[in-house]
């Protein structure tokens, strides 16, 4: 079972610009934050709920390759609000709202690129 990921961004502020508002319709925000001072290295965001961080992001040095990163959504409704949040604070469109059936019959998902291309999705798996 996964914990936490953690990836990095090439600009802390922007993503965090972002990230606030596409994941504030899955019920997620800033629960926690690590300085330069405290880490020794680079600035953390801890995104999650009920004061759990489970998904964060770093300045630093920016990924190679592209990430992709599925968030569960507790209804049809939370991952269209999450793609037009995300598309609103300036993501672009990686897949529209819609049921992807070749996955599950009930999968329902929505992908979105964030500020440095990583491919950030929203999804849920129960009946409509």
């Amino acid at each position: 079972m996964l914990d936490h990921i953690t990836f990095t961004v090439s600009n802390i502020a922007a993503a965090k610009v972002f990230y606030d508002r596409a994941l504030a319709p899955l019920g997620l925000s800033v629960v926690m934050e690590v300085t330069v001072e405290q880490s020794g290295t680079e600035a953390f965001l801890g995104y999650g709920a009920a004061g759990r961080p489970f998904f964060w992001i770093s300045g630093g040095s920016p990924l190679t390759g592209r990430l992709h990163v599925a968030l569960t959504a507790e209804d049809r409704g939370k991952v269209d609000a999450f793609y037009h949040a995300a598309i609103a604070a300036g993501g672009r469109d990686n897949g529209a709202p819609g049921l992807r059936p070749y996955y599950h019959p009930d999968y329902y998902g929505a992908f979105v690129f964030d500020p440095d291309g990583h491919n950030i999705e929203a999804v849920c798996h129960a009946p409509a």
